[in-house]
């Protein structure tokens, strides 16, 4: 202990010495993380920057960012990520609005003992961060049962299920860069308990129940739990229980045995045959209506009027209000009315799937997954419509290809680091240089026309994840593509890679997508301008009395594809044909070790300079 202190000592000496001379400005991290309740930044040290550097810029004593980072006894080094202390200086945006502001802003949720940020996120298709933007004293993983939390109006239905998924792992990263020496953080996934954990992570249910306040019934599928281990490393979700299969004996540990999914074959329905359609929906939450589902319904209802107009299908539709429960669940399976179905559509959340698929499978019924990223739940009988994570960007490799081609990242102060593994990952094999965008040292057109005037072909990958930076940058390559043209230079030839996170910020400068030929890849995409949309949402607002939302076009996509390929496709399983009911196109094949029918298709979405948009 005394060695330890010494050592400090001497540390806290050193910063001081060593660069006596007026600290470099050192912008504060945006970075903020909940650990036991306390509210950290979390920083990334960069060369030439000292204890009293950061002492100085985030209003703390180097003897708590010292006392806070054990590690430090050994040296401050570049790379580093350091937890500091945030020291509460404001009033925060809430308190600033007036109640009837408020009201008209905000909605409010009041947590159930039980849930999830995670959760909560998905039930209002509301971003992760838009909820902790909103909510600054909010600890994501020890909600507190009767606390309430503000739903931001606007952003209701903004944010598909992947990319929530993507923004939890992100902030888990980021838990994982500043987590106490011994410990990791870990995301359950559907199917985990306790038990199961405490074997993974070499403890005891009681030990895992006493490091995060839970107890072991109160496990929620998306909980985030600290569990020993080594914040480095990386591990897979565990599968031992997750259908309920024995725990493995001696002599089964002797082979590997792979679980054996039973092959299903549909037989298609005769022209006028009539059709009967399950459909599950969690239409409530609680006593409150569910506007999202019910937009979805509604664009369900929409399909079927079609397809009666146009095929002349015999079809009914019973609806299933799931509640998000397990146990409801159950009773729906023994209903007479959803036993005679021949197509269910739902339920929406992957960790209810397994209360219907043994039921499908029995009696060869297909069940559609309209909005799930399916990973631990794997049937011949399984229809997911969302495409998976791992497919994003396999139409960024079109986007590497050709002669005198050369790929830049581009980085800010503040970078998406799941979106940097993500594209690092779809580079494999393809060389690519590195750019570090500062705005504080007036890196402004003169650093970025250096990167299109090469006389190449350039693909520019913005990695930034800050709104403010990513508006610079953007605004900053167009100036200096004009520049270079007004000059007389030849006119640069670059695409853009932007994140479809992006559409969480607000203050972004959408001309400059035009401007700068961005690129996103995005689950869903409707433009309100083009004729098919215009058509549909003047048919909606007809039936319904209000704009339709992106649910609203998933339930008519769920009905256009599936009820007619009831009577023709789906004795071939969807695949080998392209579905396009609106504007978003589908292609369902089977994953390499999988069984679960998946859409491949993710939508790139390519803004051009004559302010057109296209969509492949």
């Amino acid at each position: 202990m005394l060695k330890e202190l010494c050592c400090t000592a001497m540390l806290l000496t050193a910063g001081a010495n060593l660069y006596a001379q007026e600290p470099q400005s050192i912008e504060k991290s945006q970075t903020i993380v909940y650990i036991n309740g306390a509210k950290y930044y979390v920083h990334n040290v960069r060369h030439g920057e000292t204890l009293y550097s950061l002492a100085k810029t985030y209003g703390v004593a180097e003897q708590v960012i010292a006392a806070e980072n054990p590690q430090l006894a050994q040296g401050l080094k570049a790379d580093q990520s350091l937890k500091i202390p945030v020291v509460e200086t404001g009033v925060v945006v809430q308190e600033q609005l007036s109640p009837k502001k408020l009201k008209k802003t905000f909605d409010q949720h009041t947590v159930q003992k039980g849930e999830t940020l995670y959760g909560i996120s998905r039930r209002y298709a509301i971003s992760v961060e838009t909820i902790m933007e909103d909510n600054p004293g909010l600890d994501p993983i020890h909600l507190k049962p009767g606390s309430v939390i503000l739903i931001r109006k606007k952003a209701v239905g903004k944010t598909d299920e992947a990319e929530n998924t993507a923004a939890w792992e992100q902030y888990k990263d980021r838990l994982n860069l500043v987590a106490e020496e011994g410990y990791m953080y870990h995301i359950v996934a559907p199917g985990e308990t306790m038990y199961a954990l405490s074997r993974r992570f070499g403890t005891t249910v009681e030990n895992l129940e006493r490091l995060n306040g839970i107890s072991a019934q109160e496990l929620r599928s998306g909980s985030m739990l600290k569990v020993p281990g080594d914040a480095k490393s990386a591990t897979e979700p565990v599968q031992e229980e997750r259908f309920g299969q024995p725990e493995p004996t001696e002599s089964d540990t002797l082979t590997t045995v792979e679980p054996q999914v039973k092959e299903v074959d549909f037989l298609a329905l005769s022209s006028g045959e009539p059709l009967r359609v399950a459909l599950l929906l969690p239409m409530t939450d609680g006593d409150k209506q569910n506007p999202n589902y019910l937009d979805f319904y509604q664009g369900f209802l929409l399909g079927l009027e079609k397809i009666k107009t146009q095929y002349g299908y015999s079809v009914r539709v019973d609806l299933f209000n799931t509640r998000q429960e397990s146990d409801r669940l159950r009773t729906i399976v023994d209903d007479a009315d959803f036993r005679a179905a021949r197509l269910i559509v739902g339920p929406v959340y992957e960790e209810e799937l397994p209360a219907v698929i043994g039921y499908a499978e029995e009696y060869a019924v297909p069940v559609v997954s309209p909005l799930a990223d399916v990973k631990n739940v794997d049937s011949d009988v399984l229809f997911q419509m969302a495409p998976p994570q791992m497919r994003k960007y396999a139409k960024i490799e079109e986007l590497t290809q050709g002669e005198h081609k050369q790929v830049t990242l581009i980085y800010g102060e503040k970078n998406d680091r799941e979106f940097e593994r993500e594209i690092l990952a779809a580079l494999q094999g393809v060389p690519y240089a590195r750019h570090n965008y500062r705005y504080a040292v007036k890196e402004g057109d003169q650093g970025l026309s250096s990167l299109l005037a090469n006389g190449k072909d350039n693909l520019l990958i913005v990695l930034s994840d800050s709104g403010l930076e990513v508006d610079r940058i953007l605004a900053a390559i167009a100036s200096a593509n004009t520049n270079l043209v007004a000059r007389g230079k030849t006119p640069p030839r670059f695409t853009i890679v932007g994140n479809s996170r992006w559409n969480r910020f607000g203050n972004l400068d959408r001309a400059l997508y035009f401007k700068d030929r961005l690129v996103l890849f995005s689950t869903y995409h409707a433009k309100r301008d083009a004729e098919v949309i215009k058509t549909f949402d003047s048919d909606y607002i007809k039936a319904f009395g209000a704009l339709p939302s992106l649910y609203s076009y998933r339930g008519y996509d769920a009905a256009m594809i599936f009820v007619p390929a009831m009577y023709s496709n789906i004795q071939y399983d969807m695949e080998g044909r392209r579905y396009t009911p609106l504007q978003t196109s589908y292609t369902f094949q089977q994953m390499p070790g999988g069984s679960n029918h998946v859409n491949q298709n993710w939508m790139r979405v390519s803004y051009r300079p004559d302010f057109t948009i296209t969509v492949d």
